[in-house]
């Protein structure tokens, strides 16, 4: 036996003992209706799952087939015992995770070993609040995750890739993985807006819905300050909370996209992005916790929505192909500059995935933050035109801030 082989069978036992020590330390190994093991019984276990690997990469096969099958035939026997009163199998299906992952530990796999032991601990540790998770979970929330499931599980892998026509082409199956993108940005907003609830202000409304549009939450704040003009200072620190989410959700689909425009970027993004931070960090220490008038939408998928963002995007690729053979760099900019009015998101697949591979990383990233600025000065446009008095100061001030920051980055660039 030598050194890794030594460390699969301690990995294998103390993976056993960390599950076993949550069972003994949550009370599933004592009292009245006690489970089969605690933290000896899942040690040993996990033992035997590593002794059993050790044994089959050994050449001892039926040995080990043999004293897996009795460490599996004890959690069957336990489980049929307990089940007669208490149908709760969590301590034996964990049992049988722990011989598993013994089993993993002693073959070598000991990274995928000890993920799995991790994943299980926390997994029983965090029941209380695994369970008041799912009892926030409403129908609409759970049949549109199956809906997502099956639009990213059966529909996606049966386009084709492409690409078909002029322009740079189609490609359906991008298409439809952008339509997921977008459909899962709305559906983690609405999620994480169920989880949050409505009584916590409109800070936190606004950072969430940030991301997925910063424009659209700046546009519904505005108005809404001119109706709630108490609330008005509220609403604006929660618009300007959506514009600071604009900066890491670009730079999160760039990095996605593609992480050599990231580093460019960077330079473009972090000035603004520092203002955001700093104005929603003196709306934090005054937020009131107001619940918003409006609610939630009934829709959380948001799939005619993303569609139609599908479908502008490609239409942006073809405008931006066109813009870039007939006037180079110029158009690119030029196109930048119009887009970041209508939606930033197309505006950084775009840059990110057509520009940067067709040009440079360093054009793409000046496009994307060209857009952005012309994206941020329309937002100071809406705030000013339809907020309140106290909404112009407060998110008009901010943005205009951040239009000025990204006005030095822009006057900076290298030629």
């Amino acid at each position: 036996m030598h050194t890794p082989d030594i460390s699969g069978l301690l990995i294998a036992a103390l993976g056993g003992a960390a599950v076993g020590l949550e069972r003994q330390w949550s009370g599933h190994a004592d009292g009245p209706e006690a489970r089969f093991a605690g933290i000896r019984t899942f040690t040993m276990l996990g033992a035997i799952g590593g002794l059993t690997g050790w044994l089959w990469i050994a050449g001892v096969a039926v040995p080990a087939a043999i004293l897996f099958a009795g460490g599996v035939t004890i959690v069957l026997s336990a489980y049929i015992a307990a089940s007669r009163h208490d149908i709760d199998g969590t301590t034996e299906v964990a049992a049988l995770v722990v011989l598993v992952a013994g089993l993993l530990a002693g073959i070598g796999s000991i990274n995928l070993a000890s993920g799995i032991i991790a994943l299980t601990t926390l997994l029983l540790i965090e029941k209380s609040r695994l369970h008041s998770l799912i009892r926030r979970i409403d129908d609409v929330a759970l049949r549109s995750g199956v809906r997502f499931a099956a639009m990213a599980l059966v529909v996606l892998p049966l386009l084709p890739e492409g690409p078909f026509g002029p322009f740079g082409g189609v490609r359906p199956r991008e298409l439809w993985a952008l339509v997921l993108f977008f459909s899962g940005l709305s559906f983690a907003g609405y999620l994480a807006r169920r989880l949050v609830g409505p009584g916590h202000g409109y800070l936190v409304t606004g950072l969430l819905g940030g991301l997925v549009s910063s424009t659209n939450v700046t546009f519904t704040f505005a108005r809404t300050s001119r109706t709630h003009v108490a609330m008005g200072r509220a609403l604006a620190f929660g618009a300007v909370g959506a514009n600071a989410m604009l900066y890491p959700r670009v730079l999160v689909a760039t990095s996605i996209l593609n992480p050599a425009v990231v580093l460019p970027l960077l330079p473009f993004l972090l000035p603004p992005a520092l203002v955001a931070t700093l104005v929603v960090a003196i709306g934090a220490r005054r937020a009131q916790a107001t619940a918003p008038s409006h609610d939630e939408s009934g829709n959380p998928l948001q799939l005619g929505a993303a569609l139609q963002m599908a479908l502008l995007f490609q239409s942006v690729l073809m405008l931006v192909y066109a813009a870039r053979e007939g006037w180079g760099t110029s158009g690119v900019f030029t196109s930048a500059a119009v887009l970041g009015l209508t939606d930033v998101d197309a505006l950084t697949i775009s840059m990110a995935r057509d520009v940067a591979q067709a040009v440079s990383p360093a054009v793409a990233a000046a496009a994307i933050a060209i857009g952005v600025f012309s994206n941020t000065a329309m937002k100071l446009g809406l705030a000013v035109s339809l907020g309140s008095a106290q909404f112009r100061l407060v998110a008009g001030g901010a943005l205009a801030m951040m239009v000025a920051a990204l006005c030095v980055t822009l006057a900076c660039r290298p030629p």
